[in-house]
């Protein structure tokens, strides 16, 4: 039944690639001039998706996931990286980076049985999950193209046999257990054409990483496409990127003010550190959300505000670096798929995380710097929709931070105001 149901919508939304435009069927065309045919077949044909000539099969999964169109990023980096160009790309959160690398690898690919023909390494488990995620989702329509993902704290054991019994052609890790499973043969990199690094200032600016991440690096192909993301790329960063490139495609955000979030209402509340608790009760009530994710500075508090949002009856949950690695993947699910509509967090979830339906991060500890306030903002209005962030002040320090994300990202964040706008944070 769901089968049908999925094909016919298929049908009525892309009809036959092959066509032209002035052949759709009448109905279509009728249907494409009102309302409802705005997501369906006129959003595709005008939103530049088509444009990349990418496989139906892609196409298709797009539709689904409902892009409309593509973002600024996704029009600059998608039309070389396709054609496999190495490309360096710093762009703020939420502009779909990720799609850029998991779409271009995917429109090249043609798979082999048991050959690894991309690698994509990231510096946390949870970003490796998601990454995974994303290249299934879009895979739907490809069911050839097997993806699988390896991080530390699993049995290596489960890795092996699955490499062994299922070996897939697109593998997204961390790079302490990927180097294992080289070292130990269990993992031939011998094929792959696509190496992709994601927050890659987060993997090169630490040494022990960026040793683990040239060894891996060693033992693929000469010639294979190089791909690198982040939101922010120091200068001190990007000659390090370019060891590992032929004559890179550089897409850089070069002036900071505009990694300010377009569309994200940023306040500040100035309060003593007692006064936080009261304050972050009277928010959650006073304010509209979908979801929100509440950041802190250590493992231990958010284990504290999380019992004490409970014990008020808010429906709360933490992620924090304390927990075993099974139990913040599942509620890292569980958050993401709406159970819980607030999140207590530690910097973890900071980078790369994306939930779609988040359109509210509250700092309740102010980030150690303008980077990670960028990083935390930036769970909330992703992708260009609306977003509230809230800071709270409680100390010159704090205040010091305050002013450097002003000065950096040339944005006035004012005092939370008695009343706010619910228009302006909450999409319509």
């Amino acid at each position: 039944m769901g089968e049908t149901r999925d094909n016919d919508a298929y049908e009525e939304e892309l009809l036959d690639y092959e066509e032209e435009e002035e052949k759709a069927p009448d109905s279509v065309t009728a249907k494409a001039n009102g309302d409802a045919g705005k997501k369906g077949y006129v959003g595709i044909h005008s939103s530049g998706f088509r444009d990349f000539l990418l496989k139906p099969e892609l196409l298709r999964a797009i539709v689904d996931s409902g892009f409309e169109h593509p973002s600024e990023v996704q029009h600059e980096c998608i039309p070389q990286a396709i054609l496999g160009m190495d490309v360096i790309c710093q762009a703020k959160s939420g502009m779909g980076k990720t799609a850029v690398f998991v779409l271009s690898t995917l429109q090249q690919i043609e798979p082999t049985p048991g050959q690894v023909v991309a690698l994509v390494l990231c510096h946390t488990r949870e970003l490796a999950y998601q990454i995974c995620h994303e290249f299934e989702r879009f895979s739907t329509y490809l069911p050839d193209i097997k993806v699988a993902v390896f991080y530390g704290g699993v049995n290596i054991k489960v890795h092996k046999d699955l490499l062994k019994n299922e070996c897939p052609h697109v593998v997204v890790g961390t790079p302490g257990r990927i180097l294992a499973l080289t070292r130990d043969k269990d993992l031939s990199l011998k094929n792959v054409r696509h190496f992709i690094l994601d927050e890659c200032d987060k993997m090169l600016e630490s040494l022990d990483m960026r040793r683990d991440v040239q060894e891996i690096f060693k033992m693929t192909p000469h010639d294979k496409q190089v791909m690198m993301f982040s939101a922010t790329l120091s200068k001190e960063i990007r000659p390090v990127c370019k060891k590992f490139m032929q004559d890179p495609m550089e897409i850089y955000v070069d002036d900071e003010a505009k990694l300010t979030l377009h569309g994200l209402v940023q306040h500040y509340i100035k309060l003593s550190e007692l006064e936080k608790n009261r304050k972050l009760n009277d928010l959650l009530d006073a304010l509209d959300f979908n979801q929100v994710v509440i950041f802190v500075k250590s493992v231990s508090r958010a284990a504290e505000l999380n019992k004490l949002l409970m014990e008020c009856n808010f429906p709360s949950i933490c992620i924090h670096s304390g927990m075993s690695q099974e139990e913040r993947l599942t509620r890292y699910k569980g958050f993401k798929e709406g159970h819980k509509r607030i999140l207590v967090a530690t910097d973890l979830v900071g980078r790369g995380i994306d939930i779609e339906r988040v359109n509210i991060v509250i700092n309740y500890d102010m980030p150690d710097s303008a980077d990670t306030y960028l990083h935390r903002v930036g769970r909330a209005g992703r992708f260009g929709t609306k977003g509230l962030a809230i800071t709270f002040v409680s100390s010159a320090s704090d205040s010091d931070v305050l002013n450097q994300v002003q000065e950096r990202f040339e944005v006035d964040i004012k005092e939370l105001p008695e009343q706010i706008d619910t228009s302006t944070y909450m999409p319509s």
